[in-house]
């Protein structure tokens, strides 16, 4: 069937760290040992319970302080834009998004906290690329939740057959081929254009509709 549809996950695909030295600087001066800051941040129970929205990421913040041993609201703001300052929008495949866009439904299927939407009106203006944003704090589930899969699906309009879903974690894409989806685990984007052309008619001059 044809593949009418693709499917992006936001963190580890369209959004990546691209300079970890700089956590991993911050993470020794503050004393702790390699991988700590990373456990803390993204390890524990507050970063699931923010990914389905049963606490606000703003919460989740107040507790990763607590976590760190900050006492003021400042030194959680500045350890957070120091964190995440490595951290880049990938313009290429924004690019890519772009070239598909006059041939294919786009969709984002992302593991996030509340902050999202506006993340991707303010921060990276990208909201106006996808056709349908289905997102864990917004709906209450989870990737590799086959439900998340089925909202995504039911948005854009197309069977599992019709889609193509990328992501970073295996178990993602295990989850979206158990439905019937078509499916490639991103790597880096130079590898991720050279699979799309085994799928899709793209870069051609007569795409499928």
């Amino acid at each position: 069937m044809t593949i009418k549809a693709v499917i992006f996950d936001l963190g580890g695909v369209l959004v990546r760290t691209e300079f970890p030295e700089v956590r991993q600087q911050l993470e020794k001066r503050l004393g702790f040992e390699p991988g700590t800051l990373d456990r803390i941040v993204w390890g524990g129970k507050e970063w699931e319970l923010a990914q389905v929205g049963r606490i606000s990421y703003e919460e989740y913040w107040r507790r990763v302080r607590a976590a760190l041993g900050f006492s003021t609201a400042q030194e959680i703001a500045d350890f957070r834009r120091e964190y995440f300052s490595g951290d880049r929008l990938d313009d290429e495949l924004v690019d890519v998004i772009k070239e598909l866009r006059p041939h294919y439904r786009i969709g984002l299927l992302s593991n996030a906290p509340d902050r999202l939407d506006a993340w991707l009106e303010e921060e990276w203006g990208i909201k106006h690329l996808f056709d349908a944003i289905v997102y864990s704090a917004k709906v209450g589930l989870a990737k590799p939740d086959q439900s998340m899969f089925h909202l995504v699906l039911e948005q854009l309009d197309v069977a599992p057959s019709e889609a193509l879903f990328i992501d970073d974690f295996q178990r993602n894409i295990d989850a979206a081929l158990a439905l019937g989806m078509h499916a490639i685990h991103f790597t880096y984007t130079t590898a991720l254009q050279s699979e799309l052309s085994r799928y899709l008619a793209w870069g051609t001059e007569d795409p499928p509709l």
